[in-house]
């Protein structure tokens, strides 16, 4: 994150990430905002107690719905599902300009994130994978722009290079085939159009999906 920004983090909830950005000199003021009273209440607190609140401030809202785009270079979103973090995109006038950086980290549903963003005005400049536990969790960094289509396999796991850095993206790109094997053994006696046509897209993914893995251990033996 460049030093000296503005921030917005959506469904902030204790504000830890504004505060720690803020003590530690990277970011210069932040918005945090959440739907909840008490949330943002635990936030307010917290920078109190840290002695940031002059830096900070704080909204009772939907995503980005009252905050303005001069407000935040810079906006995160995270611990919520995929497609809630594709609606407040979606839903936010000024999502498209320039200028803006947004770093999201969804607790599930990343396909449907990258769905979403290959095809909306926001391009995916990086992706990185970090580990809690035994889980494995993607953080996207998109700013707005124009990027090739993603295919049915990149839409579930990203795309790859060799020049990537990803000590954990062997072990990523089997846990996702994993879910799709699942998923299609799940549709296979369903004649419903709608699975049909869901299983062969599921396919498609893990035969796309088999040739990333392959290439990818090939390129790291």
């Amino acid at each position: 994150m460049p030093a000296g920004v503005r921030l917005a983090d959506v469904g902030t909830d204790h504000g830890r990430l504004p505060v720690w950005l803020i003590r530690h000199g990277i970011i210069d003021r932040a918005v945090c905002s959440d739907l909840r009273a008490a949330p943002l209440s635990r936030a307010k607190a917290l920078a109190e107690r840290w002695e940031v609140s002059d830096q900070i401030s704080f909204r009772l809202c939907d995503g980005l719905s009252d905050i303005s785009p001069q407000e935040a270079e810079v906006v995160t979103i995270a611990g919520m599902g995929g497609e809630t973090i594709a609606d407040i995109l979606h839903a936010t006038r000024w999502i498209g300009e320039a200028g803006h950086r947004y770093i999201l980290q969804p607790m599930s549903g990343m396909d449907g994130l990258r769905r979403y963003l290959s095809a909306g005005g926001l391009a995916i400049r990086r992706e990185v994978l970090v580990e809690e536990g035994d889980t494995l969790y993607v953080i996207v960094m998109a700013e707005p722009g124009e990027m090739k289509p993603l295919t049915e396999g990149e839409i579930w796991v990203g795309r790859q290079c060799r020049e990537q850095e990803s000590p954990l993206r062997s072990r990523y790109l089997t846990q996702e085939l994993q879910k799709l094997h699942r998923a299609v053994a799940g549709l296979e006696r369903s004649q419903r159009q709608e699975d049909i046509q869901k299983r062969k897209w599921y396919q498609l993914a893990i035969w796309e999906i088999e040739t990333m893995k392959r290439e990818w251990d090939q390129w790291h033996l």
